[in-house]
């Protein structure tokens, strides 16, 4: 159940960055244009070595809003929010990425939400840009982040546009600091498991840039595969024993109609979904085989 003075909770905005000191910028001057009265922004700084930690403190000397912390000892955005959430104090905590923007009225939307809704946990609505028209940016965009889908399929939405409630984190504990991906997906279930009504935000959009390369696709699934790894090695009753993946499932590219040369963009897209599909087993059996590098990190406790 929600409080009754969710127009006026107080919020925190926890960002975790790792060498994205352009992105960092454009986020901190677009959250803290929001209209909404009563937030702070942390932004957690989880070993950058690209100046990403000097351009904070220097958007945080031009507002009192923003806030620098500093996680080093373990490398992980999970870990870096884990961060966050202890040091703020608010009674909601919204959770972005480092290289995402917002419209000045997103907050005040998603407490609206929140509030209808009567939900302590809210996924917000992502919608992929594409900085750079190339065919792996427009297949990103076609696979994203169908967050709805996730609330009602996996009991989750993504960290890049995710509000909870501090009671929640006070009673299923926080973030997966071990996890290097797929911390999300974790900390949804427990949230569901504990009785959490989890809602959703249509109009409360997030903007996350696609990537455009290749590679940074590649290397996402690649981690992904990895996380799902370490999540049957924490969890295997909630995810299965280690050394078998998970069936493959999520969009597959969506509907390329209105494509230039639309034949020819669906073989490459169906070439991209089997190449990326490669990339997490990779990723998973890397894990299952050479892991165990977070063991030593405690698991979270309420």
């Amino acid at each position: 159940m929600t409080d009754e003075s969710d127009s006026t909770a107080h919020v925190s905005c926890i960002i975790p960055v790792y060498n994205d000191s352009v992105g960092i910028k454009n986020t901190l001057r677009s959250v803290v244009g929001q209209e909404y009265h009563g937030y702070d922004v942390y932004v957690v700084d989880n070993g950058s070595t690209d100046g990403s930690r000097r351009r904070v403190r220097n958007c945080a000397a031009e507002s009192d809003d923003i806030q620098l912390l500093v996680e080093d000892e373990v490398q992980g955005s999970y870990a870096a929010r884990k961060t966050g959430v202890q040091n703020a104090e608010s009674d909601v905590l919204a959770f972005l990425d480092a290289d995402e923007t917002v419209d000045e009225d997103w907050l005040e939307t998603a407490l609206g939400a929140m509030q209808e809704q009567d939900v302590d946990y809210l996924g917000c609505n992502v919608e992929l840009t594409c900085p750079e028209d190339t065919l792996v940016g427009r297949y990103n965009a076609r696979t994203g982040f169908p967050v709805e889908e996730y609330l009602e399929d996996q009991n989750y939405a993504p960290t890049c546009a995710l509000l909870v409630r501090r009671k929640v984190f006070e009673d299923v504990g926080p973030f997966d600091a071990r996890l290097i991906s797929g911390g999300d997906r974790e900390f949804g279930d427990r949230v569901h498991d504990a009785g959490y009504e989890q809602g959703y935000a249509e109009n409360a959009t997030v903007y996350h840039p696609a990537r455009t390369s290749l590679e940074s696709l590649a290397k996402k699934n690649f981690r992904v595969g990895r996380g799902f790894c370490q999540k049957q090695r924490y969890y295997p009753e909630r995810y299965g024993k280690p050394g078998i993946p998970p069936t493959p499932s999520g969009p597959s590219g969506g509907d390329d109609g209105d494509e230039p040369d639309a034949s020819l963009t669906r073989l490459a897209f169906t070439l991209l979904s089997i190449a990326m599909l490669a990339c997490r087993g990779v990723g998973y059996y890397y894990e299952f085989v050479v892991g165990e590098e977070n063991d030593d990190i405690p698991a979270p406790t309420s």
